[in-house]
């Protein structure tokens, strides 16, 4: 069962809808050949001898057009952000008044999601996961019927720092339920065994989902994150986002990693062959209480004591998250899987505490 369309008009703040955005020079000409006397640039190039001296597209359309492809989606169904926390921050802005609106999460769940909330003056309503870290669906329809006020819903899929793919059907009940937005963080998604949800858009004009360049990719240094959303959706964001968010050497990269996407495929298939090595590793140690199921790229570990753990492998300089602190993840770790000396050289440590 489908989702009827609704009115995006309803839930941005009025102020935001009677906006004017700022227009930059390259919004005004978007040709690439002339003599360019219009931003007030460097005509003699960057001091560096490199083709910087110019602006940006500030709609990135080379690199829309080849993610369209790739992904499957409209290229006016893509925004490209300085990671996906400026997609989160913008949301944010974009339609949820301060001290009047909220938002729904569900811990454990990235931290961000709270963070940008408690920035931008946004109460957060927290529905806990379930013991094995899937949605309580029940409660969450619960919970918005009780709170008219929730705008938004963050959903972390394959979900950080537990590891695993929230199930298809438990988001499209509340995709259908809600009218609000239905914000599903797909990080980790190429290490996933079940297919991205951006094949439901069409369906859903609530959904965005949120992907990103640093995971599968190996890019995390250019911070680029990726939003896919109704084009009216995406059309708000780029209505208030900063005129040249994403630079142009991030653009050239980008551009170029996407026509080697073969690699990227290659890279993720030899990570999950190792993450089943380190896991499999993991429970023969004394010390590992439980490896938890994982879709992504990283693996939660409870071990007997995670606060002295942690301390240890710090003091012989591997580095991994202490996640004991957070809900459902008491005596926990969380362990990125590393190339296969990464992982061996983690495993002789712990053998030795």
């Amino acid at each position: 069962m489908s989702k009827k369309s609704f009115d995006i008009k309803a839930l941005v703040r009025p102020h935001i809808l009677k906006l004017k955005p700022y227009s930059s020079a390259r919004d005004e000409y978007t040709g690439s050949k002339g003599v360019f006397l219009d931003a007030n640039e460097n005509p003699f190039g960057a001091v560096t001898g490199e083709h910087f001296h110019r602006y940006p597209d500030p709609l990135q359309k080379q690199v829309k057009d080849e993610l369209a492809k790739l992904k499957d989606v409209a290229p006016e169904s893509i925004f490209l952000g300085n990671g996906s926390d400026e997609a989160i921050d913008l949301l944010f802005r974009a339609f949820c008044e301060p001290g009047t609106d909220k938002v729904l999460t569900m811990p454990p769940t990235y931290g961000m999601y709270q963070v940008s909330a408690d920035i931008n003056l946004v109460e957060v309503i927290q529905v806990q996961l379930t013991s094995n870290f899937e949605i309580n669906t029940e409660a969450v329809l619960q919970t918005l019927k009780q709170h008219n006020t929730i705008k938004m819903l963050f959903i972390c899929s394959p979900n950080n720092p537990s590891g695993n793919q929230i199930a298809k059907q438990e988001i499209e009940k509340i995709l259908q339920a809600f009218e609000g937005l239905v914000i599903v963080d797909e990080a980790y998604i190429d290490f996933a065994p079940n297919a991205s949800l951006t094949t439901l858009l069409n369906q859903y004009s609530n959904l965005i989902v949120l992907q990103t360049f640093s995971k599968a990719w190996g890019m995390a240094a250019l911070r680029l994150g990726m939003a896919f959303a109704q084009k009216e959706i995406i059309q708000i964001l780029n209505k208030i986002k900063p005129p040249y968010n994403i630079n142009q050497l991030t653009q050239e990269k980008v551009l170029y990693a996407l026509s080697l996407n073969h690699i990227r495929k290659e890279k993720v298939a030899e990570i999950l062959a190792l993450k089943v090595e380190l896991g499999e590793a993991l429970e023969q140690l004394p010390l590992v209480e439980k490896v938890y199921p994982s879709d992504a790229n990283f693996i939660l570990v409870k071990v007997k004591d995670a606060i002295a753990t942690y301390q240890y492998l710090i003091d012989k300089l591997v580095i991994v998250r202490d996640r004991s602190r957070v809900t459902l993840c008491e005596n926990c770790l969380r362990v990125t899987v590393g190339t296969k000396e990464e992982n061996q050289h983690f495993l002789n440590v712990l053998q030795k505490m």
